[in-house]
Parts: C-alpha cells; structure tokens; sequence
C-alpha cells in the first residue's frame, strides 16, 4: 500500500505562484511514477504532470512553460511548482502514484482558486 498526501493549496490572485506538495508513505519503492491531476467539479479529470523514477516528466500543453515538477527522495515528495497562475487553473489538485504493478493511489486532493 501507499499513502499520499498532497498539501499547499490556497487562494491566489492571476499572476501569482504556488507549490504544490505531495508526500508518499508506505512501500514507496513499488513507485513508478508520480502524477498530478486536476479536476473542476462536474468536469473530467486532467493529467498536469507526471514525474518517473528514472527522471522523465512531461506536462500537458496548457501549462508548459508556468508549471514545473519535480522531487526529492530524501522527503519521499513531489512537488508542483505553479507559476503564472491563471483562474483557468482553479481546480482540486490531486497526487496519483502509479506502482511498477499497475495500482493507482490517490490522495484526497487540495484545492487551487485563481482570482482575477
């Protein structure tokens, strides 16, 4: 089993920045990769960014550029640094670590409001 916890939502103006974290626990070595989803109530849910264990990241298109991630295996963390914040990027933010198995472990999810 893993375990994540995601932290560092909040309220912030259009052009401001946030970080994003998102600490693993439990059998952290079944990780394959870390990902950052996001999801507007009512809407489908959006792969950000993805993070592997061997260093490869990737982002979708709409935040290239703005968003970067990145971790630290001393901490067991992920982290989603949010720049140029846009209201477009209001969401509840989850963590998904994916497992070299197949399973999927999700956090609860911290929420993201851009004002205009």
């Amino acid at each position: 089993q893993v375990q994540m916890v995601e932290s560092g939502g909040g309220l912030v103006q259009g052009g401001g920045s946030l970080r994003l974290s998102c600490v693993a626990s439990g059998s952290v070595f079944r990780i394959k990769y870390v990902a950052w989803y996001r999801q507007i109530p009512g809407q489908g849910r959006e792969l950000v960014a993805l993070i592997s264990r061997d260093g490869y990241s990737n982002y979708t298109d709409s935040v290239k550029g703005r968003f970067t991630i990145s971790r630290d295996d001393v901490k067991n963390t992920v982290y989603l640094q949010m720049n140029s914040l846009k209201p477009e990027d209001t969401a509840i933010y989850y963590c998904n670590a994916g497992t070299f198995a197949g399973a999927n472990y999700r956090g609860v999810g911290t929420q993201v409001t851009v004002s205009s």
